[in-house]
């Protein structure tokens, strides 16, 4: 195993446990963003109604095509700084704007908020021009999961999907009945199944853990966009990856999936110390880029802005 996982590790375990929401999302947003993002990385805030938002664009990128992302945190923790690091370094190797949101977080706000919220970041961009061919969706752990809501709702209002989806450690079954919650239980870090049951209950609410807006492996999933899963060996959610690429597949959508040997849950958080994660947002970028329609003839005038 590469001595970078090893020293991941060794961070997520220097503290106990949090304890209670305050201490989880504390905890996240401090683990997540010990390393900055790169200087040369432009944050512009943005707000969409009373929703929070955040524009990154790397030196050279195409401001006219965008990554729109879901953060993790399994719905009750997790935020724009959190993920800041991952989704400029991932806008920077596609060469696309991102626009990250921080959706609301249960259990003060459970479902269907942070979906009804991943919607009005997805229709803010319709209205700033952006056409869908030129919008990819990406979503780690929880935020894997909204991508799919996010497209089954556009399909069923009968709205244009967006080019592709990137699903980094998708959580995509409430019910948790994948094996490998308890095979891999005793290399996974960051993800138990007690831990799970404590993030659907409050997510939840008394919902109906098997609505498929709320575990896609139980949706028909036909017609939706090229998608790319990519999810690390030592994880519980493995699984998950492994069961949302055969369902994907089986409904006849483009799907690759990458098993990265020794990685843990959403890995390229520590890229900055950590090659795998690099190497893993290098892949990411280039399907992304390869996906997103670009014509020279439009200009960004046409398609938008914010």
């Amino acid at each position: 195993m590469a001595d970078g996982i090893d020293g991941v590790r060794a961070l997520l375990s220097a503290k106990a446990r949090p304890v209670g929401w305050t201490e989880r999302r504390a905890r996240l947003d401090e683990v997540a963003s010990v390393d900055p993002p790169a200087p040369d990385l432009a944050f512009t805030p943005a707000q969409i109604g009373a929703l929070p938002a955040e524009w990154s664009l790397a030196p050279g990128s195409d401001p006219a095509r965008v990554l729109l992302y879901f953060h993790g945190g399994g719905y009750c923790s997790g935020s724009i700084r959190s993920h800041r690091g991952m989704v400029g370094a991932t806008g920077r190797a596609a060469g696309v704007r991102t626009l990250a949101i921080g959706y609301r977080l249960a259990p003060e706000h459970p479902f269907p908020a942070a979906l009804d919220d991943a919607l009005a970041a997805y229709r803010f961009l319709l209205a700033e021009g952006y056409p869908p061919a030129r919008i990819a969706l990406g979503g780690d752990s929880a935020g894997g999961n909204l991508v799919l809501a996010c497209m089954l709702r556009l399909r069923s209002e009968g709205l244009p999907l967006p080019a592709c989806g990137w699903l980094v450690s998708p959580w995509v079954d409430l019910r948790m009945t994948g094996e490998s919650l308890a095979g891999k239980a005793a290399v996974d870090p960051l993800i138990q199944r007690d831990y799970l049951q404590d993030l659907a209950q409050a997510f939840l609410a008394g919902h109906d853990p098997d609505d498929p807006l709320v575990s896609p492996l139980r949706a028909d999933l036909v017609g939706l966009p090229p998608m790319l899963v990519q999810v690390g060996s030592a994880e519980t959610l493995l699984d998950d990856a492994v069961r949302i690429t055969r369902a994907l597949g089986a409904a006849d959508v483009e799907v690759r999936l990458e098993i990265w040997p020794h990685m843990i849950h959403a890995w390229h958080l520590w890229a900055a110390r950590l090659a795998e994660g690099r190497a893993a947002i290098a892949a990411a970028g280039g399907f992304i880029a390869g996906r997103l329609h670009t014509d020279p003839a439009e200009t960004l005038t046409e398609t938008g802005g914010g």
